[in-house]
Parts: structure tokens; C-alpha cells; sequence
């Protein structure tokens, strides 16, 4: 792996999409690098909110120059609306990865939860509090979007570091 490894986590939503830098630096722990939430209006027209979204991440994109990415899978729930706005979301951000040509990985929610918590059916508030442990923060990653994205780049930046071992390994 490179020196500095970035990864660029993303939890997909129309009215709120969280995403995260985590850095691995050679001799060092994963650490955050720089986080946020992307917001649209749901005033605007979806469209326009489509367009903020894959405008916002391109940005993102360009300042912090991730080396790959992972993006949280569409969670199946009751409520078809909301699972309707976070397909159109994850189609724009994939987009915006692919126009970039950042490697890009899925993870399904529970997956996460499940390697970052330990509990495949872990709540927000424990996303949030491990996420304050794993990278040493004295506040929480706010809101929940935020300490979700980082839980999936830390996840795929730990498959990452396996895989790489693995090969090594197997070189010998």
C-alpha cells in the first residue's frame, strides 16, 4: 500500500449523505482525516439535489484525493420512498467515483456493523461511541450519516490491510 492509504467511506442518502477520509499512514492507526454530510432540500426538485450531491462529492473527491472508496448498499426497508431516494443517491455518487476512476467497494449495512461493532444489529449510538473509540476521538463523528461513513472505510481499509497480508504471504 502507499505511504498515506486514503479511503473514502460513504453512507448514501437524498437528504443526507455522510462521508469520511480515513488515512493509513505506514507506521500508524487509521485515523479521520476530514468528514461531513452532503444536504439537499427536499423542497428542491430531485434533479437539483441529484446534482448537489454529485457536485458536493466531486469536490470532496478533488480536495482529498482518496485512493479508493467504499459505499454502504442499499438497506431494504418498509418504507419504499426512502428506499427509492437513497437508489437515485448511490447512483450519482457511484457515478461521481466512476467519472473519478476511484476503486470502489460495497459493504451491506449489517456487514458493517457486524466487523465494526461486533453486532450485526448495532443502533446508531453504538456506531457513534465505537467509532470514538477505533479512532481515538473525544467527541462523537455527528450525525450518525458521518460516524457510518467512517465505519465503512475503516472496514474496507482493515480488508484492504488482509488482503495485502494475504498476498504477501502467499509471494513467500
Amino acid at each position: 500500500m502507499n505511504q498515506n492509504f486514503r479511503v473514502l467511506g460513504i453512507d448514501p442518502g437524498l437528504e443526507r449523505t455522510g462521508w469520511a477520509i480515513i488515512e493509513k499512514g505506514q507506521n500508524s492507526g487509521a485515523a479521520v482525516c476530514s468528514a461531513g454530510l452532503i444536504e439537499t432540500a427536499s423542497t428542491r426538485k430531485l434533479q437539483d439535489r441529484l446534482a448537489k450531491i454529485y457536485d458536493d462529492l466531486s469536490l470532496i473527491i478533488e480536495k482529498h484525493s482518496p485512493c479508493e472508496a467504499a459505499v454502504e448498499e442499499i438497506y431494504f426497508s418498509k418504507r419504499a420512498d426512502s428506499q427509492r431516494s437513497t437508489t437515485y443517491a448511490r447512483g450519482v455518487i457511484l457515478l461521481a467515483l466512476n467519472k473519478a476512476s476511484i476503486k470502489t467497494a460495497e459493504y451491506n449495512p449489517r456487514t458493517v456493523k457486524s466487523l465494526f461493532c461486533g453486532n450485526g444489529n448495532a443502533d446508531k449510538a453504538q456506531m457513534m461511541r465505537t467509532a470514538m473509540l477505533v479512532f481515538s476521538l473525544k467527541a462523537p463523528l455527528e450525525p450518525d450519516d458521518v460516524s457510518d461513513a467512517a465505519a465503512i472505510a475503516f472496514i474496507h481499509l482493515r480488508n484492504k490491510n488482509f488482503a495485502s497480508a494475504m498476498a504477501r504471504g502467499v509471494k513467500k
